[in-house]
């Protein structure tokens, strides 16, 4: 991965040693000897500023998930720290050209649509509650994706399939990472 995503410039980490999520657990002195994980799952922060691996787990970055029937591609920042998310709001409120074009980038929709995420009921407090992109500011995660075929997985080109889908969503982890602070 770490070749194809070079090749084509984008600027995500793919560590083999740490990109992948891990599967197993101790079960020496366990009754429950089944595994940790029954999927295969990566992670690839962002490198090409702030925003990557040192913001760990919740940094913003490309992911990769594979189980029978379940095989995913997609990033985003999941679970942020609250400034970052403080930030992602106020970019919503001061500048909302900056984050549509991001998240209206015509290969970002034509590949994954729309960002998504877990969100809040209202408009955070202290936010305009009538503001025209309130279900952006209601966002807990900023997180996008796409599934792959069964076809898509098994294919000797699903690397490639993997950073190009990565690469359409690079507009909007650039926008992520330049949050950071």
């Amino acid at each position: 991965m770490g070749e194809r995503l070079s090749q084509r410039g984008i600027p995500l980490k793919a560590d083999p040693t740490r990109a992948p999520f891990r599967i197993y657990r101790d079960v020496r002195f366990s009754k429950d000897k089944s595994p940790y994980k029954t999927n295969v799952e990566a992670s690839f922060p962002w490198a090409e500023t702030s925003g990557g691996a040192e913001d760990g787990p919740h940094g913003v970055g490309g992911y990769f998930h594979f189980s029978p029937g379940e095989i995913y591609v997609g990033g985003g920042m999941w679970h942020p720290e609250k400034p970052r998310l403080d930030r992602f709001r106020a970019l919503i409120v001061d500048d909302p050209r900056r984050v549509h074009a991001a998240i209206e980038d015509r290969e970002f929709v034509a590949h994954f649509g729309s960002i998504s995420g877990e969100q809040l009921k209202r408009v955070p407090t202290g936010l305009p509650a009538d503001h025209p992109d309130a279900e952006l500011l209601k966002l807990k995660d900023v997180t996008f994706g796409r599934r792959l075929s069964d076809e898509d997985a098994l294919s000797p080109n699903l690397p490639d399939i993997v950073a190009d889908d990565l690469a359409a969503g690079v507009p909007v982890m650039r926008l992520l990472a330049s949050l950071s602070g």
